[in-house]
Parts: structure tokens; C-alpha cells; sequence
């Protein structure tokens, strides 16, 4: 199947497509299908492709610290998955690598992700496009996972039409679109993609046992995620920290702290550097936080129902998620070892304290048998060894 873009777009003049090299075997074997003729031919000539200024058609490349088609491909179905099931079970579609699952391709600059539905034929130049809208206007005829009938040679063409031109078939689809095709913005140098090696298992089946099932405290812990060899608190002490605080804290928060330092749990959950003197240092983080909070609690009350340190019985905040939510403790007492933790989310109801102490509470929530409103959940479907880690930071951190 042929696809000749040239016969209806123009080229960006300060940002022409370029091709990238692309091993179709190598892809088509670790995909366990073969592509579409129209898009390896669309890959060959043009590489990624902004098509129509609104849409981006990935190919397998990479960019250091952008873009790579495994990952992108990995996180685009699992994101699919877990959306899929909040359909009934009945209109939920298959999602790639299941037999006949849908397999991404592009996506759009409204959040649209654009997939081929491999269900329709064991020919891949049959396969027609299925889009999963992020919104639409009520009444447009859009269904969340809308099957267009359309193959990528067709589903383009009909995107860039003239105004007077209906689309052919009819029905609701993006554009029109101008006629252009840029280099992808974001992957200006992009390079040829490498498969990924395969890979030994981080653990052996007694490991995982263990890290997953039997084990307990900072032993399980240490196993999911494994701690850094210099871990980095900052150039202080905790006897500095204490007397500028004036209490100490949970002892269990300095254990945890002293093997693993400042840094990023499963790229999520960001513990402050604790003893990092100057500037950026603790206290000025538990400042700003409880100082937002207490501003939002004048506006809100009934959303903002904590006390906040150093009130008796206050928050103390000691970690943050990327999406803003604070975890921290209830400083409730003389003896913070019995202070209980919890969460403030930032785009839920506030909760109750969590019944577990922190390394716990940590453990459960890597191994994915806990979650709750501002630390995110593991899908079902998560292998929580692939997702658990730890990535430690130095003085370059913010927090």
C-alpha cells in the first residue's frame, strides 16, 4: 500500500521532515507483528513526522532524554489499559501485546492517542484506526475509543481536506488540517532506535518472594528497591536539624534516612534533603508548604481540616509526590516516634492518618497492596519489581 503525502502537504520550510534509519525486522519482531506498508513507507521517507500541525506520528527513534519507542509504546498501552477499564467490560478494547489488541502509533496535541486496531485483518494494511479522544463536544458523535473504518493512508488523507470537502466516510473526524509536515519539534536530532537486550531478572523467584510476599521492614524494602551506595542527607547534622526545629524526629524516619538519603521513590514519592544547610534546606521547605496550606485553609475550611506545625498536633511535611501531594506527620504528642503519618492529596478530600508507620507504609505501597488519595496505584496488570526503586539525589536537587 502507497502513501504520497507530497500529493497533499508542503513541507515546514525551517523545519523539513528527515529521515532516521529504522530496522523493520528488528521492530517487527519484538512487536511479534508486522507494520502497515503505508507507515514504514511514510517512516522511511519523512521520519517523525508533526503532521498537520496538530498531530505527531512517532516512529521507532530515539531522543536522549525525550523520546524512545519502547518506552513510549510501553507507557502508551499501559496508560490505555488501565483506562480501557473504566468502560463496561463489554466495550473495553484489547490492548497490544494481546492478540488483536490495539497498537499505537501517534498521538495528538489534544491528548488524543491514535492506535491501529489489530483485530481487523492478519493483514496489517487492513487494519483501520481507532482514536482514544481525551474530550470531545457533546453531540459531535465521538466515542471515547472511536473506530474511524479508516487505514492510515485514509485516516490522514481525510485530515487534510478543504473546508468545503466532507470527509469520506462520513462521520466525526479530526480536521481539517493544514497541509504541512514538520520534523517532530521535540526530536530535532532524533537517532535510529536499538532494541532493548534482553534483560536478566533483577531477582531470582526466592528474592522476589521475599520482597514481594514474605518479607518484612527495611529487609523487603532493601530488596525492592536497593539503596544507594553514598546516600546524601545534605552537610549537616541531626542534631542541627532538632535544635532548629526544636523536637526531634520519628526514629525510623532518621533510619530510613541515613540508608537511603534525599531522592525519588518509584520516580514519584520525593523525600526532602533533610540535613542541607544554606539555602533550600528543610525547614524552608516545611515552611513554604504549611504556609500554602494554611492559606488555603483561610479560603476553605471545610477542604483543609488539619492543624499545621509547629500548632500542637500539626503537619510536618517531609515528602512530596510529583503531582504536589504531601506526605508527612501528625505531630500529635511528646514522643514523635508515636506520631501518626499521613497524607494531604492534592486533588482529593483529605483522609484519615495511615494505620501503618513510614518504612511499612513504604513497603506496601511499593509491593502495590496499598495505595490511597496521593499515592499513586499500581494498575493490576504492574509487575511492582519493574516499577519499585529508588533514585538518589545530591546537593543539585531542589528538594
Amino acid at each position: 500500500m502507497s502513501l504520497d503525502v507530497a500529493a497533499f502537504t508542503t513541507p515546514h520550510p525551517e523545519r523539513p521532515p528527515m529521515p532516521v534509519v529504522v530496522d523493520w525486522t528488528g521492530v517487527e519482531e519484538w512487536l511479534g507483528l508486522r507494520l502497515p506498508d503505508d507507515y514504514k513507507q511514510l517512516a522511511n521517507a519523512h521520519g517523525p513526522l508533526d503532521f498537520g500541525e496538530y498531530l505527531w506520528i512517532h516512529i521507532p527513534c530515539v531522543q536522549e532524554g525525550r523520546f524512545d519507542y519502547g518506552d513510549w509504546l510501553r507507557e502508551t498501552h499501559r496508560e490505555a489499559r488501565i483506562e480501557a477499564r473504566e468502560l463496561p467490560e463489554h466495550k473495553r478494547p484489547a490492548i497490544h501485546p494481546e492478540p488483536g489488541g490495539l497498537l499505537a502509533w501517534g498521538e495528538t496535541r489534544g491528548n488524543d492517542v491514535l492506535f491501529w486496531d489489530t483485530s481487523v485483518s492478519e493483514n496489517p494494511n487492513e487494519w483501520t484506526v481507532v482514536v482514544s479522544h481525551s474530550g470531545g463536544i457533546p453531540g459531535n458523535g465521538l466515542e471515547p475509543w472511536h473506530r474511524y473504518g479508516l487505514t492510515l493512508s485514509g485516516y490522514l488523507r481525510h485530515t487534510v481536506r478543504a473546508e468545503w470537502e466532507l470527509p469520506s466516510p462520513p462521520g466525526p473526524l479530526i480536521g481539517p488540517l493544514p497541509g504541512a509536515i514538520a520534523r517532530t519539534a521535540f526530536l530535532p536530532t532524533a537517532r535510529a532506535w536499538t532494541l532493548p537486550e534482553p534483560t536478566t531478572p533483577r531477582l531470582t523467584d526466592a528474592e522476589r518472594r521475599i520482597a514481594l510476599e514474605t518479607g518484612t521492614g527495611l529487609g523487603a524494602l532493601r530488596l525492592l528497591s536497593p539503596p544507594p551506595g553514598n546516600p546524601y542527607l545534605g552537610g549537616g547534622t541531626w542534631a542541627g536539624l532538632f535544635d532548629e526545629l526544636s523536637t526531634t524526629l520519628p526514629r525510623e524516619y532518621v533510619t530510613l534516612m541515613d540508608l537511603y538519603g534525599a531522592g525519588c521513590w518509584s520516580n514519584w514519592l520525593r523525600f526532602f534533603t533533610p540535613l542541607r544547610t544554606g539555602e533550600r534546606r528543610y525547614l524552608q521547605h516545611i515552611e513554604s508548604t504549611t504556609d500554602g496550606y494554611r492559606q488555603l485553609k483561610g479560603s476553605h475550611p471545610q477542604w483543609y481540616p488539619l492543624a499545621t506545625w509547629p500548632e500542637l498536633g500539626g503537619f510536618l511535611p517531609f515528602a512530596n509526590s510529583i503531582d504536589g501531594d504531601q506526605l508527612g506527620w501528625l505531630t500529635e504528642g511528646d514522643d514523635p516516634d508515636n506520631w501518626p503519618l499521613i497524607v494531604w492529596p492534592r486533588h482529593a478530600d483529605q483522609g484519615p492518618p495511615l494505620e501503618q508507620g513510614l518504612i511499612d507504609t513504604l513497603l506496601a505501597w511499593q509491593r502495590g497492596t496499598f495505595s490511597t488519595a496521593g499515592l499513586a496505584a499500581l494498575d493490576e496488570d504492574d509487575d511492582p519489581i519493574e516499577f519499585a526503586g529508588f533514585e538518589p539525589w545530591d546537593d543539585r536537587a531542589y528538594w
